[in-house]
């Protein structure tokens, strides 16, 4: 198969943080990145309360779902589900460290079984017609990173894969919290150079501490696509550089004011579906970082916003201390 060279940059999948209101907000931003969802254990999309765990607004294409599991079955039939809700790519969780994932026997602990990882992604390419694509780490523990990425890279392609993603960290299984193993591993972007070097004719994407849209385009140089995780998140307002800055649309200013717009209107359905303000605006509270009148924003937003019977003008308010016009020395 053909690179898919439209995934030049991707949203990271972020547990507790990129759900279906995160990336309805981060569409808004951005017309052409690729969003993941948050990883679903294939268990629980075969026995849970799908529409919950899967369901996603149309706007968020295109739009990923990661899966975690480690029984290619299981991960065979998660997949179809998730084909048939609609969703552009399957992805498979090589990456997460956390201790529910380790004694799930999945994520970060999978790069030690390479052949299992290999299994798991060619059931799925047997179940469904979209793409399916892994995200792993550099290796764990005491692997070292040349063997361990090769292994993992070439069982995975020869199975069918259609990308890897590459968080350039390796994970430490024992001895680090998930928090510290997103910081204290030292980042390897060469060791993902050389992946894809080796692999010229597969898609090889890298993650793990892009900080700028500037940091990402570099690293275009060297791979074929780039993933922004926590930038992304805490401040999102660099999504909206996007289009014209990886995909040649013409560079505009970004209008604001139609974007609170348009998340107030989003947000007044999902309450009228029984949700709160805040499920939609906590992930909004960074959109204006450095500007003057941030400050103030984020205030309304921590705490108005989760107020009881709280509304959508409420947003609308927070907009309105924002000040585009104002001097760097004012910014928050």
């Amino acid at each position: 198969m053909a690179k898919n060279l439209e995934h030049r940059l991707a949203v990271a999948p972020m547990m507790d943080w990129t759900d279906r209101h995160c990336r309805f907000f981060h569409r808004q931003l951005t017309s052409r990145a690729l969003l993941y969802t948050e990883m679903v254990v294939a268990d629980a999309v075969i026995h849970g309360a799908r529409e919950r765990l899967l369901g996603f607004d149309d706007a968020e294409h295109p739009v990923a779902l990661q899966l975690g599991g480690s029984d290619p079955a299981k991960l065979a039939e998660a997949a179809r589900i998730g084909e048939a809700f609609g969703y552009d790519e399957i992805n498979l969780n090589v990456g997460c460290p956390s201790d529910r994932v380790q004694s799930g026997t999945f994520g970060a602990c999978l790069m030690k079984v390479p052949d299992l990882v290999a299994g798991c992604v060619a059931a799925m390419k047997a179940a469904v017609t979209i793409p399916v694509t892994v995200k792993c780490r550099i290796g764990v523990d005491e692997q070292d990173p040349e063997p361990a990425l090769d292994a993992l890279a070439n069982g995975v392609f020869e199975a069918g894969a259609d990308a890897l993603w590459v968080h350039a960290r390796k994970a430490w299984l024992e001895g680090l919290s998930p928090k510290e193993n997103r910081d204290i591993p030292p980042l390897d972007y060469g060791r993902v150079y050389r992946l894809r070097t080796r692999k010229p004719n597969e898609f090889i994407g890298i993650n793990g501490g892009i900080q700028s849209l500037e940091e990402a385009l570099a690293h275009l140089d060297h791979v074929d696509g780039a993933m922004l995780g926590r930038a992304a998140y805490h401040t999102p307002g660099i999504l909206a550089g996007v289009d014209a800055g990886f995909y040649g649309a013409k560079s505009e200013a970004f209008d604001f004011a139609a974007l609170i717009d348009a998340m107030a209107d989003y947000a007044a359905r999902h309450i009228a579906q029984g949700g709160r303000l805040g499920h939609v605006t906590r992930h909004m509270v960074g959109l204006f970082h450095g500007l003057p009148g941030a400050r103030r924003y984020r205030q309304i937003l921590s705490t108005d916003a989760n107020r009881p019977g709280a509304g959508p003008d409420v947003l609308k308010t927070a907009f309105a201390a924002v000040q585009f016009g104002g001097t760097a020395a004012e910014a928050a």
